[in-house]
């Protein structure tokens, strides 16, 4: 089913409202709840997120900390740059290189890869994320899937809000 998704162009979103602009999204108080998949779709982790973004010197610096059903916190801390009407980039403390992404209308596609242990190549996972600004302007809905050697190992699903009174 995810297999079609692969030739799923941005572009496609040109006319989707509200226009997803991450930078302003993301600025300010979000929080998320989300749930990881294996490759055969069973649930496998839930976790939920606390972001603060700012607006610094021409990129948006985003704190983000994860809280996983086992109790295990992560931190992820993200500087993402606008580099023209529609493309991204952004690096974290745990993702390798740099991430690109692309937004039209509402929707955005992020790619990027994680480290999930520091040192060795072979614990690299690449995410390939869709989010989707919904109507009401403080939702996105957010579906991604995780490769590792190329081969599809998982699955994200996860929901976004923006703090009230933004």
């Amino acid at each position: 089913m995810l297999g079609g998704c692969a030739s799923l162009k941005p572009q496609r979103f040109e006319e989707g409202k509200p226009i997803f602009e991450p930078e302003r999204y993301f600025s300010g108080r979000t929080q998320s709840w989300g749930v990881f998949e294996d490759g055969k779709a069973n649930p496998r982790k839930r976790f939920k997120s606390e972001a603060i973004g700012a607006w610094r010197n021409g990129e948006l610096a985003l704190a983000q900390k994860f809280t996983f059903d086992d109790g295990t916190t992560q931190r992820r801390n993200w500087r993402l740059r606008r580099l023209d009407k529609h493309r991204y980039v952004a690096t974290a403390n745990d993702v390798v290189g740099t991430g690109t992404g692309e937004a039209h209308g509402n929707a955005f596609r992020w790619e990027y890869t994680v480290a999930l242990q520091p040192g060795n190549p072979l614990s690299h996972v690449h995410l390939t994320q869709w989010m989707y600004l919904q109507p009401d302007g403080r939702t996105v809905m957010n579906r991604g899937t995780i490769r590792k050697l190329g081969v599809q190992v998982g699955q994200l699903s996860e929901t976004f809000q923006r703090s009230p009174g933004r």
